[in-house]
């Protein structure tokens, strides 16, 4: 199955959060029946966003949390310098905007890659909601701990020590991601950029067409602009394992 995006119709942006296929992944995980729809009740959705658009920006002042139900997302943040560093990005299943829970203001942007439908947590009632809702208090703290995790991957997949060991890594997580999604693990599209891919793992888009055209000389991948077909999974895996080992 491909993760392909699709034309959104009004009806796919109604579904409740225990009608959602995506409730396994996303905050009402766990919840009772009863508890979602107490939760659905404060959820905002949106018409689809549409590529180019964004959710929020970096100074925006922090409201909402959003979840993402199809589509995919970008965060950045823009450095002294006026450059991009893209931090991060969601798919559907997953949250963005827990940084503009701090000092209420968004520390970083949001910005659409591809139709994605979205749904709007209000900071404030969901704050109420998770001291009235056990279930989605820890819920809450399952993703803060998510983000946490994200955080301190990043660091560790820059600290690799070669281009080819990123890619890797970076392979394995979207093929990870999409498979918890029901989605195929070795065949997929990537919503974003071979430019976005570079400047997240801190490599030059030159470097990142090279072992995209590496990776698939030796048939690890085959790609085709952004639909991706991972045929040596295991061989990947060893690489990043390997890499792993060795810092220890």
């Amino acid at each position: 199955m491909h993760a392909r995006s699709r034309t959104l119709k009004i009806a796919d942006i109604k579904v409740s959060c225990s009608n959602c296929s995506l409730s396994e992944l996303c905050l009402p995980h766990g919840m009772s029946h009863d508890d979602m729809d107490e939760l659905d009740k404060i959820v905002k959705r949106q018409q689809p966003y549409q590529p180019g658009q964004h959710i929020f920006r970096a100074g925006d002042r922090g409201q909402s949390l959003f979840a993402v139900r199809s589509g995919a997302l970008k965060s950045y943040c823009t450095t002294e310098d006026g450059d991009e560093q893209v931090l991060g990005f969601t798919l559907p299943g997953e949250v963005v905007g827990l940084d503009g829970m701090n000092d209420g203001s968004y520390a970083s942007s949001s910005v659409v890659l591809e139709t994605s439908s979205v749904c709007e947590l209000p900071y404030d009632r969901l704050e109420e909601m998770c001291h009235l809702l056990p279930g989605l208090n820890r819920q809450m703290m399952r993703v803060i701990s998510k983000e946490i995790s994200s955080d301190q991957g990043m660091l560790l997949l820059l600290g690799k020590r070669t281009a080819e060991d990123r890619l890797a890594a970076f392979l394995l997580s979207m093929s990870s991601r999409y498979h918890s999604r029901g989605l195929s693990p070795t065949e997929f599209n990537l919503p974003m950029s071979r430019q976005d891919i570079g400047n997240y793992l801190g490599l030059a888009i030159e470097t990142v067409s090279r072992l995209f055209a590496n990776f698939q000389k030796n048939q690890l991948l085959t790609v085709n602009r952004r639909q991706i077909v991972l045929t040596g999974l295991p061989r990947l895996r060893a690489m990043v394992e390997g890499c792993a080992g060795s810092k220890r």
